[in-house]
Protein backbone atom coordinates (compact mmCIF):
# COMPACT_ATOMS: atom_id res chain seq x y z
CA UNK A 1 0.00 0.00 0.00
CA UNK A 2 1.46 3.32 -1.05
CA UNK A 3 0.37 6.93 -1.44
CA UNK A 4 2.28 9.29 -3.70
CA UNK A 5 1.61 13.01 -3.77
CA UNK A 6 2.53 15.29 -6.65
CA UNK A 7 1.74 18.72 -8.02
CA UNK A 8 3.49 20.92 -5.53
CA UNK A 9 5.76 23.78 -6.49
CA UNK A 10 6.44 27.47 -6.29
CA UNK A 11 3.51 29.78 -7.00
CA UNK A 12 2.90 33.47 -6.58
CA UNK A 13 0.33 34.75 -4.11
CA UNK A 14 -3.10 34.55 -5.65
CA UNK A 15 -2.10 31.64 -7.83
CA UNK A 16 -3.39 28.09 -8.02
CA UNK A 17 -2.06 24.58 -7.76
CA UNK A 18 -3.64 21.17 -8.01
CA UNK A 19 -2.20 18.47 -5.79
CA UNK A 20 -2.69 14.83 -6.68
CA UNK A 21 -2.50 11.74 -4.53
CA UNK A 22 -2.07 8.41 -6.28
CA UNK A 23 -3.11 5.39 -4.25
CA UNK A 24 -1.48 2.04 -4.99
CA UNK A 25 -2.95 -1.17 -3.63
CA UNK A 26 -5.97 0.45 -2.00
CA UNK A 27 -9.63 -0.45 -2.31
CA UNK A 28 -10.76 3.14 -2.35
CA UNK A 29 -14.27 2.59 -1.03
CA UNK A 30 -12.89 1.58 2.37
CA UNK A 31 -11.17 4.89 3.10
CA UNK A 32 -11.85 8.46 3.98
CA UNK A 33 -9.15 10.76 2.64
CA UNK A 34 -7.61 13.75 4.32
CA UNK A 35 -5.17 16.41 3.19
CA UNK A 36 -2.81 17.79 5.79
CA UNK A 37 0.03 20.27 5.79
CA UNK A 38 3.01 21.07 7.93
CA UNK A 39 5.00 24.26 7.79
CA UNK A 40 8.52 24.46 9.24
CA UNK A 41 8.42 24.73 13.00
CA UNK A 42 4.67 24.23 13.16
CA UNK A 43 2.36 21.40 14.07
CA UNK A 44 0.69 19.31 11.42
CA UNK A 45 -2.58 20.88 10.35
CA UNK A 46 -5.58 19.16 8.84
CA UNK A 47 -6.83 21.03 5.80
CA UNK A 48 -9.63 19.08 4.18
CA UNK A 49 -11.34 15.71 4.16
CA UNK A 50 -13.64 13.73 1.90
CA UNK A 51 -15.89 10.80 2.61
CA UNK A 52 -15.48 7.38 1.04
CA UNK A 53 -17.89 8.02 -1.82
CA UNK A 54 -16.95 11.66 -2.20
CA UNK A 55 -20.43 12.83 -1.29
CA UNK A 56 -19.29 14.83 1.74
CA UNK A 57 -16.42 17.24 2.00
CA UNK A 58 -14.95 19.13 4.93
CA UNK A 59 -12.68 22.15 5.09
CA UNK A 60 -10.86 23.98 7.80
CA UNK A 61 -11.80 27.63 8.10
CA UNK A 62 -8.43 28.81 6.82
CA UNK A 63 -8.99 27.22 3.40
CA UNK A 64 -12.77 27.24 3.08
CA UNK A 65 -13.76 28.76 -0.23
CA UNK A 66 -10.25 28.53 -1.65
CA UNK A 67 -9.50 24.79 -1.66
CA UNK A 68 -11.53 21.98 -3.18
CA UNK A 69 -11.02 18.33 -2.34
CA UNK A 70 -12.12 15.57 -4.67
CA UNK A 71 -11.50 11.93 -5.43
CA UNK A 72 -11.83 9.53 -8.31
CA UNK A 73 -12.24 6.06 -6.87
CA UNK A 74 -12.14 4.42 -10.28
CA UNK A 75 -8.70 5.91 -10.92
CA UNK A 76 -7.40 5.50 -7.35
CA UNK A 77 -6.74 9.21 -7.13
CA UNK A 78 -7.43 12.08 -4.77
CA UNK A 79 -6.97 15.76 -5.45
CA UNK A 80 -6.70 19.09 -3.70
CA UNK A 81 -7.36 22.09 -5.91
CA UNK A 82 -5.90 25.17 -4.28
CA UNK A 83 -6.76 28.68 -5.42
CA UNK A 84 -6.12 32.20 -4.16
CA UNK A 85 -3.00 30.91 -2.49
CA UNK A 86 -1.42 32.90 0.29
CA UNK A 87 2.12 32.87 1.68
CA UNK A 88 0.74 31.27 4.84
CA UNK A 89 -0.30 28.26 2.74
CA UNK A 90 3.37 27.41 2.33
CA UNK A 91 3.96 23.93 3.73
CA UNK A 92 4.56 20.32 2.88
CA UNK A 93 1.20 18.82 1.96
CA UNK A 94 0.31 15.22 2.68
CA UNK A 95 -2.58 13.01 1.73
CA UNK A 96 -3.74 10.38 4.19
CA UNK A 97 -6.10 7.46 3.93
CA UNK A 98 -7.91 6.05 6.93
CA UNK A 99 -10.12 2.99 7.10
CA UNK A 100 -13.67 3.73 8.10
CA UNK A 101 -16.20 1.47 9.76
CA UNK A 102 -19.78 1.55 11.01
CA UNK A 103 -18.44 2.87 14.31
CA UNK A 104 -15.62 5.09 13.10
CA UNK A 105 -17.22 6.70 10.09
CA UNK A 106 -15.92 9.21 7.64
CA UNK A 107 -17.86 11.88 9.54
CA UNK A 108 -16.00 10.93 12.71
CA UNK A 109 -12.59 11.24 11.11
CA UNK A 110 -13.36 14.27 8.99
CA UNK A 111 -14.71 16.13 12.01
CA UNK A 112 -11.49 15.33 13.85
CA UNK A 113 -8.92 16.44 11.30
CA UNK A 114 -6.71 18.04 13.93
CA UNK A 115 -6.62 14.92 16.05
CA UNK A 116 -3.92 12.33 16.21
CA UNK A 117 -6.52 9.68 15.45
CA UNK A 118 -5.39 9.95 11.84
CA UNK A 119 -3.01 7.04 12.11
CA UNK A 120 -3.71 5.48 8.74
CA UNK A 121 -1.61 5.60 5.60
CA UNK A 122 0.40 8.65 4.64
CA UNK A 123 2.22 9.82 1.56
CA UNK A 124 5.69 11.32 1.51
CA UNK A 125 4.45 14.85 0.98
CA UNK A 126 4.81 17.51 -1.68
CA UNK A 127 6.19 20.99 -1.06
CA UNK A 128 4.02 24.01 -1.77
CA UNK A 129 5.70 27.41 -1.63
CA UNK A 130 3.71 30.58 -2.09
CA UNK A 131 6.00 33.51 -2.64
CA UNK A 132 6.54 36.45 -4.93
Amino acid sequence: LQLVESGGGLVQPGGSLRLSCAAFGFTMDYYAIGWFRQAPGKEREGVSCISNSGSRTYYEDSVQGRFTISRDNAKNMAYLQMSSLKPEDTAVYYCAFITTSTVYTADYYCNNLQSRIWSGYWGQGTQVTVSS
